[in-house]
């Protein structure tokens, strides 16, 4: 890059979504997810204080889990369509969420915006 000119690559959010596990069980998903997923794809996952929502479908409580947030992003060229790598990236997060201990929940979803 010349100097001046600004790098043309943006954040961009794949997938985005939600992580839990019963309070009780000691989870680390550093252990199971790895930082990044093939080039420049990068699993990020943060706890948070509480649920988005207050009961599963189930009637259980969501106070009685730890969530965390899960976001999958890239860095894009502005002309770049990042939408053909998503599901590859789902079928590999998928895989590696699979691989978490019994009683790990999570919902992700498809969310293709710019962080910004």
């Amino acid at each position: 890059m010349s100097p001046g000119q600004e790098d043309a690559r943006r954040p961009v959010r794949l997938l985005q979504g939600y992580l839990w596990h019963p309070r009780e069980l000691a989870v680390s998903f550093a252990d199971y997810l790895p930082d990044t997923l093939g080039k420049d794809v990068h699993v990020l996952v943060d706890a948070i204080p509480a649920a988005p929502f207050a009961f599963f479908d189930d009637g259980t409580l969501s106070a009685s889990q730890q969530f965390y947030q899960l976001t999958v992003l890239t860095f894009a060229d502005d002309d770049e369509d990042v939408s053909g790598m998503v599901p590859w990236v789902a079928e590999t997060l998928q895989r590696k969420l699979e691989a978490t201990p019994e009683g790990v929940g999570w919902q992700v979803f498809e969310d293709l915006r710019e962080l910004g």
